[in-house]
């Protein structure tokens, strides 16, 4: 379960192991993945999918907005909200709330964790040991059905300048 990595930004070329399935999925993959889940595989639904499950960015709803409604035409930022809200309901992927202030979207379901640069905003993909969770204590008799990792700081860019 854990031992599926996929690291994005600066961390991609240290990690070989690296399982880029997340990357490569095609068209119709998602959209047996939108039907699998009991949704409706629309035109814009399927196209806001992919841009989550194909980015590295971690996108806000702002930004998938941007970047379709050219392509899509009819597409509001309320249809992408709502989109987002019914792929995160549905375990398609994930909202990232990092703080109080910004939520954006992950579509890489491996077990991962985030850091985000205080100093210029960069959220980058971590890999996780496979033991991770044996780090807390009093977990005995909890099922995990998810775990988040969020770590703040300064990246190495950052810390050049």
């Amino acid at each position: 379960m854990i031992n599926c990595l996929y690291i994005c930004n600066d961390f991609r070329n240290e990690i070989q192991k690296t399982n880029r399935k997340t990357m490569k999925v095609s068209r119709a993959e998602l959209k047996e993945e939108l039907i699998n889940a009991g949704i409706r595989p629309s035109v814009q639904r399927l196209a806001i999918f992919e841009y989550v499950r194909k980015s590295c960015q971690h996108p806000t709803a702002e930004v998938v907005y941007e970047a379709l409604r050219d392509e899509l035409g009819s597409l509001s930022l309320t249809t992408v909200y709502n989109t987002l809200k019914l792929f995160v309901d549905a375990g398609l992927i994930s909202m990232l709330t990092i703080d109080d202030t910004f939520r954006c979207f992950d579509g890489n379901r491996c077990c991962h964790a985030h850091f985000r640069c205080s100093s210029c905003g960069k959220i980058v993909d971590l890999q996780m040991k496979k033991d991770f969770i044996s780090l807390v204590e009093g977990l005995e008799g909890y099922e995990i059905t998810d775990a988040q990792l969020y770590l703040k700081g300064t990246c190495p860019a950052c810390l050049k300048k």
